[in-house]
């Protein structure tokens, strides 16, 4: 039910005058969709709502035109008596109503549609034009809290016309914590919270924002920022953030935390005891920076960066076959294990043709198969946008519309294969992919041949018999594409940061933004200038201060997500765990079908079994690729660590470490400290030192069973557990 301020705001900003036309497209439309009429949850379900079916969000309007008008003999309209018409009616409850009242007789949206019958019922009048642009007065605005405004929501229309919608505009907030806004536009900001937050306007398929900025109240001197570190230009970007918000960053992280992060970020391994205390004692002012290129020349290197993407492209084994799934996973191995640069590796993906036995991008269309499929999957990954909505309707929160999907789609649409199909549960043949001109992608409304185009670009052009996706690549990897270098950089960040400057990552949108734009820009203008290498851009945000902050947050900071004040904590994938448990250990894993001593990031097949990895968020290729590791905690995994057999077996193995340990003639101090490098990667403290000793003068312990209860309680603790 509409407000009574809303009410107020749609007799404010939309009267109506007598010699106003209104017609169904420019009026009646954004009436029924600031009603709710035309939202998922009412008359735009897939079968409609009791009879009358809208489309979403009104991306069809001539069909919703056709079914108000003419459906059911036109009973849903009164010419002779607009007022008691059943639309009427029904939004104002006059008749039963399962939707509820959603207009009042005295409203403007009441006047509105009774106007419009009255006459006659026009499509269009000769004042429409296409709506070209929507923008929400004032834009990106400093404010305090407790603050209180009306935002304004203008439109603005090919023929020149400019128009306030804001009574008929939808208005959302990303943080409503932060910043609550009303359906009339009034913002009220809290009086407790300091940070920043996303107003979105939608009308008619058009979506506009402001950011509301609310700094913290406690100033803190240019004096203290201008003496802050600054490694790169990442640094100064990222500091000139902090500083609008009021937010300090933590100090530099100790050397052992850098040195277990780093390692995990960039190889997913934990240092070995040697390692950890060699880098603790080197007295080299440059030893971070050099500890990170000698990781990025790691062998480690590419096994660890290959399972990250193969969870965005692996396909379930019993649809695409077992061999060929290897085979793509093998080529994910080795193109990382050549630093290939992303626009290669993005044009072998995208302009694949060949043996799916022999090609491992050819895989990915094997399994992907139709057109509209793998727009999906490639304007996620590539893109970092999400255009799955639109592949039904226009999208809810973005511009995108099915006319967007289907254009992208049409790069795909002359694809074939030969060979052996899909059989699920067993595929164990092969296909040719291969391009053959003709082919078509049809929109599933208008039934109009679609011709390719990406979003936001042109249509293509290129020879007849030419392959379309190659001029889809050479616009996805020019230097002035808008989204790929900052997908790219942005997937990369958030790898080794713990969230990306746009999150999801896959999710760019206008009313999802970049926290610090001018970060993500200059990122991506690197990224470019170094010709995609993603060596470079690693070693590029690792040696950056902001990387090396400490996770531990100051006065300023506590509340910070999103601004990398401090390091964020992230709990180790499940490889990197089950890695970690086999090296400290010293008891390496045997996975089926691989070669004996093999470790957990070597596995490339979610059926080759591991209780660990499977309880830490392994990705189960059965579902929809892309898919994205859940890196949350949960009640399963605590249990696990605490109760697991294999774990408690390799704590008491003949062979195993503690057992080498337990027989030795090292001290019970220097037992405990190898303990700590082998989880931490740093020196017991002398408070956890005492401690730890002292469990081995309790009752009934033994040197062997003092190690392992020792050792148990390192690996169940959030410290081990966690990137930090």
């Amino acid at each position: 039910m509409l407000t009574v301020a809303l009410l107020c705001g749609l007799l404010r900003t939309f009267s109506m005058g007598e010699e106003e036309s209104v017609s169904f497209v420019d009026d009646v439309l954004p009436v029924l969709g600031k009603a709710g009429c035309s939202s998922s949850g009412c008359h735009s379900k897939p079968a409609g709502q009791n009879g009358f079916k809208l489309s979403v969000f009104a991306y069809d309007p001539k069909a919703d035109y056709q079914e108000i008008v003419f459906d059911g003999r036109g009973r849903r309209l009164s010419l002779g008596a607009p007022e008691q018409s059943l639309i009427l009616q029904k939004a104002t409850q006059a008749v039963p109503h399962e939707g509820g009242k959603r207009f009042d007789r005295e409203s403007t949206s009441f006047q509105v549609i009774s106007r419009w019958i009255e006459n006659g019922m026009p499509y269009e009048v000769a004042s429409d034009s296409v709506l070209e642009q929507l923008a929400i007065v004032p834009k990106d605005f400093l404010t305090k809290p407790g603050y209180e405004k009306e935002l304004t929501v203008m439109a603005y229309y090919g023929n020149g016309r400019q128009r306030d919608v804001t009574a008929l505009a939808s208005f959302k907030t990303n943080k409503e914590v932060l910043v609550e806004v009303t359906e009339s536009g009034v913002i009220s900001v809290s009086k407790e919270r300091t940070g920043e937050a996303v107003i979105s306007a939608q009308f008619m398929g058009e979506v506009a924002t402001t950011r509301v900025t609310i700094p913290a109240a406690a100033q803190i001197s240019e004096e203290r920022f201008a003496a802050l570190p600054k490694h790169n230009y990442i640094d100064a970007l990222a500091y000139q953030r902090l500083q609008n918000l009021g937010v300090f960053p933590s100090p530099r992280c100790l050397d052992g935390e850098f040195l277990r992060r780093v390692s995990i970020d960039l190889i997913g391994r934990l240092p070995s005891a040697v390692e950890a205390r060699e880098f603790l004692a080197n007295s080299n002012p440059n030893k971070r920076s050099e500890l990170i290129e000698s990781l990025l020349q790691h062998p480690g290197y590419a096994d660890h960066w290959a399972v990250k993407w193969a969870d965005l492209f692996r396909p379930n084994p019993d649809r695409a076959g077992v061999k060929s799934v290897y085979i793509l996973d093998q080529w994910l191995r080795e193109a990382f294990r050549e630093n290939m640069s992303m626009d290669v590796f993005a044009r072998k993906i995208l302009a694949a043709q060949g043996s799916t036995h022999r090609l491992g991008p050819a895989v990915i269309y094997r399994d992907r198969r139709t057109p509209e499929d793998l727009t999906t999957l490639f304007s996620q990954v590539f893109l970092g946008v999400r255009l799955e909505c639109a592949r039904c309707h226009h999208h809810p929160n973005e511009k995108w519309s099915q006319e967007d999907f289907y254009q992208m789609a049409a790069f795909f649409g002359s694809l074939k294969h030969k060979g052996d199909g899909v059989s699920p549960p067993i595929s164990g043949g092969w296909e040719m992919i291969y391009h053959r001109p003709g082919g078509k992608v049809i929109h599933p409304v208008t039934q109009k041949v679609m011709l390719p185009k990406p979003p936001d670009g042109v249509l293509a052009s290129f020879p007849k018999e030419a392959d379309p996706r190659g001029w889809f690549v050479d616009w996805l990897v020019a230097p002035d594409n808008p989204f790929f270098a900052k997908a790219m950089v942005n997937r990369l960040w958030a790898e080794v940061m713990g969230r990306g400057i746009v999150h999801p990552v896959d999710d760019f949108r206008v009313t999802n933004p970049a926290t610090n734009p001018l970060l993500l820009d200059a990122l991506a203008e690197d990224f470019i200038e170094h010709g995609y290498d993603v060596k470079h851009l690693l070693r590029r945000i690792t040696n950056s201060a902001l990387y090396q902050q400490s996770s531990l947050a100051n006065a300023s900071n506590g509340s910070d997500g999103e601004n990398f004040a401090r390091s964020y904590r992230r709990r180790l994938a499940a490889e990197v765990l089950t890695d970690a448990l086999a090296d400290i250990t010293g008891l390496p894993d045997d996975f089926d079908g691989l070669p004996g001593h093999s470790r957990a990031n070597q596995v490339w097949n979610f059926k080759i079994a591991s209780n660990t990895m499977d309880a830490f968020g392994r990705p189960d290729s059965s579902s929809d690729c892309p898919c994205e590791r859940n890196l949350s905690t949960s009640v399963v995994q605590a249990l696990h660590m605490m109760h697991s057999q294999k774990l408690q077996d390799k704590l008491d193995h003949k062979d195993g470490r503690l057992s080498q340990l337990v027989g030795s003639d090292r001290s019970r101090a220097d037992i405990v400290e190898e303990l700590y490098l082998l989880t931490y990667s740093r020196l017991p403290e002398p408070r956890e030192l005492a401690i730890a000793t002292a469990a081995f003068e309790a009752p009934d312990a033994t040197r062997q069973t003092a190690c392992e209860d020792l050792l148990w309680a390192l690996l169940n603790s959030a410290e081990f557990v966690f990137n930090h």
